[in-house]
């Protein structure tokens, strides 16, 4: 009866790491640039006698849907959209290169072009900042320059490029910072084709009604787990009670 037992509460948590995925994606709905989680649910039978029979469930977040979300425009100079599958470069908080779609640059107190998550967007030799004086601007190619407005027909100095890198071919996953890395670390290689749309911002990809009913199907699915160990115990129950009476 043990075995029955031993399965259900393995799927009872493998439902709970479930519906935890699946809360993160519907908190994140409206954050700029995010991508949905994907959850990795595999079977694991323990090998050797007596509790081959055991089959047991694993849950773990393994990916990222990397599709687009829908690109919204602003009209603001500093907001970018990431117009291919490239990733932006930003600088972690440990001080490691990570990569993200959220686009809504601004330039922080001490100068630095950061994106809304507070991250300094990398360039090719570094953080990029920003001149105290003149009128920035980005190009299509990620580029960023600034303009003098007491100089308006000198054409704008080039300050850096953003960083666009390409993560095809390469094993990339998401940590808990919503931030996308190398796996085993590394950088990505730059993507010189790739190209931003200005004054727009990337939503995030999460379809609010297909999360809802995932949602419900996890719930219904812990509750079925728990009915199982109910039942176990009600046969286990009854089977003591007839080596009672025998």
């Amino acid at each position: 009866m043990d075995r029955l037992i031993y399965t259900a509460l393995s799927g009872m948590r493998a439902s709970m790491d479930s519906q935890r995925v699946i809360a993160s994606n519907m908190a994140n709905a409206n954050t700029l640039g995010f991508r949905a989680e994907l959850l990795d649910q595999r079977p694991v039978t323990i090998e050797g006698q007596p509790n081959e029979a055991r089959a047991m469930q694993t849950t773990a977040v393994r990916g990222a849907d990397m599709a687009a979300g829908e690109i919204i425009e602003t009209g603001r100079d500093l907001d970018i959209a990431v117009a291919t599958d490239a990733l932006m470069a930003v600088q972690a908080e440990d001080g490691t290169e990570a990569y993200t779609r959220r686009g809504d640059l601004s330039i922080s107190a001490t100068g630095l072009l950061v994106n809304g998550d507070g991250r300094p967007v990398l360039g090719d030799t570094g953080p990029i900042t920003i001149p105290p004086v003149g009128i920035p601007g980005i190009a299509p190619d990620g580029t960023v320059t600034i303009t003098d407005p007491t100089t308006p027909d000198q054409p704008p100095a080039e300050i850096g490029r953003i960083k666009l890198a390409t993560w095809a071919g390469s094993p990339v996953s998401k940590g808990l910072d919503g931030l996308f890395r190398v796996e085993g670390g590394g950088v990505l290689p730059t993507d010189e084709a790739a190209k931003v749309q200005t004054g727009a911002l990337e939503q995030s990809n999460v379809k609010t009604t297909e999360v809802l009913v995932e949602m419900i199907d996890a719930q219904r699915l812990f509750a079925m787990r728990s009915k199982l160990i109910s039942t176990a115990r009600e046969v286990d129950e009854s089977g003591a009670q007839l080596m009672r009476l025998s």
